[in-house]
């Protein structure tokens, strides 16, 4: 089965890339998704070994800041109830550059991606390969101007 990839939505004042970097192993679970569609795919989809961009929303800017490789498949947060599932995700990457809403926004390779569909407000969502790609290239850019090396 080849990788899928995932864009995980977190507020940064709840729990931000550096918590993901400072966090044991570089892990954590991704837990405390109470939406149904995006508890489907934790629990039907997400899969050891997908890629998950790792996005701080209800943030100043919106960017996606890291990436994180799932190194648990989904699993019920309380397996006396099972409603509710989580994956473990790992800290891989963090981006030279947040690739923000609007840098996401101006990009033509991104026009079709869920994020940036008017009312997409689940906290998971599935990316394309391509646009997984695209990211990832925008973020291994170093910012220009402004600053010291």
């Amino acid at each position: 089965m080849s990788v899928r990839h995932w864009l995980f939505k977190s507020e940064p004042s709840a729990f931000s890339w550096t918590d993901l970097e400072r966090a044991p192993r570089k892990t954590t679970a991704w837990n405390g998704i109470r939406n149904y569609q995006a508890r489907n795919y934790l629990r039907d989809d997400v899969a050891v070994g997908d890629l998950v961009l790792f996005y701080h929303s209800n943030a100043d800017p919106l960017a996606v800041v890291g990436i994180a490789e799932v190194v648990r498949a989904g699993y019920p947060e309380d397996p006396a109830d099972g409603t509710w599932y989580q994956v473990d995700i790992a800290a891989q990457e963090a981006l030279a550059t947040p690739v923000t809403m609007a840098v996401m926004r101006a990009t033509p390779a991104l026009a079709d991606m869920v994020l940036l569909r008017k009312g997409s407000r689940l906290s998971i969502q599935p990316v394309t390969s391509a646009e997984f790609r695209a990211i990832r290239a925008l973020g291994r850019k170093r910012a220009r101007g402004g600053g010291t090396a």
